[in-house]
């Protein structure tokens, strides 16, 4: 393994970035600078009791912070769960949070920090027209985040992904100011991830790098990060799943996840598209959707984006670089981290093929998907999906 002190670095990019092994200690440091003095550490119910978490509020305390934590948060986050951490931030008179755990726990802990100092409801600030325009910053409430997977690099993005249960669809709610303040990756942190979540997380980083590389959109900069994000994760997730506790892959994993967040301010595609819909009727797992999703979204759009597939198979060093040799190291990655082939190997079928297709083409990603797909087509993209019909 590579000496960890190299990878133990301070960016600014897109917001402050503690990255490197053992820096959660520095958590209280960071509370401090920015005003806090009673956190609430907002974080998902299977991690709410692990030593990573006990031991992260020990040494706020430690560090003479009161700090308490709230978890009563689902897989896929609802409204409910938002003001329910809401409610339990005002009775605490709690004055940050601490944004801990996988996307879930971050993106209901950044729907926390904005709607604490809101008059407004959940979905008036949806990422909707000049929706955003509505939010009182000044109210809002500081955030310092530290992720404990490596997928949805939610600790860098604008947006919280939540589930409205009354409509059965993944609304987002958007604030450019809702990025939080401080991030600490810390590969130590990462470690008890078991392989098959490590894997599902891992393809989610890969997903949005991916999908910010195909994207319609003009925006080099995010390009550029999308292309080196892939290319960690071909380098790094099969060691990360193989040996959890490979500190290296872990770090790079985590440095991966958080890029493609970075580069998907370029806009995602057709695999969110549909699996944002899928999480919401389902309860699926939101990275192993993309990563089931991925081959036959890549064959669907393969007219339009064969050249710049081509040119990352080249980038990638994949021996005779084309589009094929692309979706095969697809095939071939996502069969070495254990993703099965088909939507029904995780109990989805294609019953509500129809409704499927519909709320994909009503889904914010789409917009930014290289092919401008019907709701017809993206029924038989996850029609294909569910049987494994690539």
């Amino acid at each position: 393994m590579s000496d960890m002190n190299a990878y133990r670095a301070n960016w600014n990019y897109p917001t402050a970035i503690k990255a490197g092994a053992g820096r959660i200690k520095e958590l209280p440091d960071h509370c401090k600078s920015l005003g806090m003095t009673n956190p609430l550490l907002i974080t998902d119910p299977g991690l709410a009791n692990l030593p990573v978490v006990t031991d992260a509020v020990a040494s706020c305390q430690a560090a003479g912070l009161a700090c308490a934590v709230f978890s009563q948060i689902k897989g896929n986050p609802t409204g409910q769960n938002v003001m329910d951490g809401v409610a339990a931030f005002k009775a605490g008179k709690h004055d940050g949070v601490i944004a801990f755990g996988g996307g879930s726990g971050l993106d209901a802990a950044k729907a926390v920090a904005l709607m604490v100092g809101q008059t407004g409801d959940l979905w008036d600030y949806e990422d909707v027209g000049d929706n955003y325009l509505r939010v009182n910053v000044e109210a809002m409430a500081p955030v310092v985040a530290v992720p404990t997977t490596a997928g949805t690099g939610s600790e860098v993005g604008r947006v919280s992904v939540i589930t409205d249960e009354v409509a059965h669809i993944k609304r987002l709610i958007f604030h450019a100011r809702m990025v939080p303040a401080v991030v600490i990756l810390d590969p130590e942190v990462t470690v008890g991830l078991p392989a098959k979540l490590t894997a599902a997380t891992g393809m989610d980083a890969l997903s949005h790098n991916l999908e910010a590389y195909c994207s319609p959109f003009y925006h080099p900069m995010a390009t550029g990060v999308a292309l080196e994000g892939i290319r960690l994760v071909k380098d790094y997730l099969p060691k990360a799943v193989k040996n959890g506790a490979d500190l290296e892959a872990r770090m790079q994993m985590l440095v991966a996840s958080t890029m493609g967040a970075t580069a998907f301010q370029r806009g995602l595609g057709a695999m969110h598209a549909l699996a944002h819909p899928l999480g919401a009727l389902y309860d699926a797992h939101h990275g192993m959707l993309n990563a089931i999703l991925m081959p036959y979204v890549l064959k669907a759009n393969q007219s339009v984006i064969e050249e710049r597939i081509t040119a990352l198979a080249r980038y990638l060093n994949l021996p005779n670089p084309s589009f094929e040799a692309f979706l095969n190291w697809v095939l071939a990655l996502r069969e070495e981290v254990g993703i099965p082939h088909a939507l029904s190997s995780i109990g989805i079928t294609d019953e509500e093929a129809v409704k499927v297709g519909e709320m994909a083409v009503a889904d914010p990603s789409h917009g930014t998907n290289p092919i401008n797909f019907t709701a017809e087509q993206y029924s038989d993209i996850f029609r294909r999906a569910v049987v494994g019909l690539l």
